[in-house]
């Protein structure tokens, strides 16, 4: 069976004015990836990102060659405005940049947000979850017997949660879990498509590496 192999970006500039670009490490998360899976004799032969440039610089620094395609269905949820929505239209300022306070205030507010709440938001929970598919059925809709995809932890989720028919809130669990520059490996075939790995980290797998790991 084929491989859809889809990467969460590495870390970005969390807290930043523009948290939209991979930080010094995460650009070395992306370089060990790629060395590992070049190690390992895994070479894609297809190659897609989001739009995002987080996913694009990580895709950069694995070292692929090769064309390289873009889905906007692989974007993140824009998180920035669904907390900005949640609190009227500016989300307090620890919020955005205090880690902790951040992730928990994250966790409600996409719980809220599967619910049909925030209204206000860009995108509805439905137009995610329809978007992602839609980037899903077109990743494997080439003959490519390797497909490399960069995205981010929510898609990732989102698409695990769908595989394996679980409940919403299970998807945010498995989003808050999910490191930089992790891999999740699917196998399809046909209308066959099933979950193979989740969250693997095989490049860190060593002192040297160990430190690298990071979950945002």
């Amino acid at each position: 069976m084929a491989e859809l192999l889809i990467v969460r970006h590495g870390q970005a500039s969390f807290g930043a004015d523009n948290y939209d670009e991979l930080s010094d490490l995460g650009r070395q998360q992306s370089r060990a990836l790629g060395d590992t899976l070049r190690g390992l004799g895994w070479v894609p032969d297809r190659m897609i990102t989001g739009s995002l440039s987080r996913q694009k610089q990580t895709l950069e620094e694995m070292g692929f060659a090769g064309p390289v395609g873009e889905h906007r269905g692989w974007n993140e949820y824009d998180f920035h405005d669904l907390l900005h929505s949640r609190f009227g239209g500016r989300a307090p300022r620890d919020v955005i940049t205090d880690r902790k306070t951040h992730f928990r205030a994250l966790k409600d507010t996409l719980a809220d947000w599967q619910k049909g709440g925030i209204s206000q938001a860009r995108e509805s929970w439905v137009q995610f979850c329809e978007r992602i598919e839609q980037a899903r059925v077109d990743a494997i809709s080439v003959q490519a017997e390797r497909v490399l995809v960069v995205s981010s932890g929510g898609v990732i989720a989102r698409l695990v949660a769908a595989s394996l028919a679980i409940p919403n809130d299970q998807m945010i669990a498995l989003n808050l879990q999910i490191k930089n520059t992790s891999t999740s490996r699917f196998v399809f075939s046909g209308e066959k498509f099933f979950l193979h790995e989740f969250n693997s980290v095989p490049h860190f797998h060593n002192q040297e590496r160990a430190e690298l790991l990071t979950y945002s």
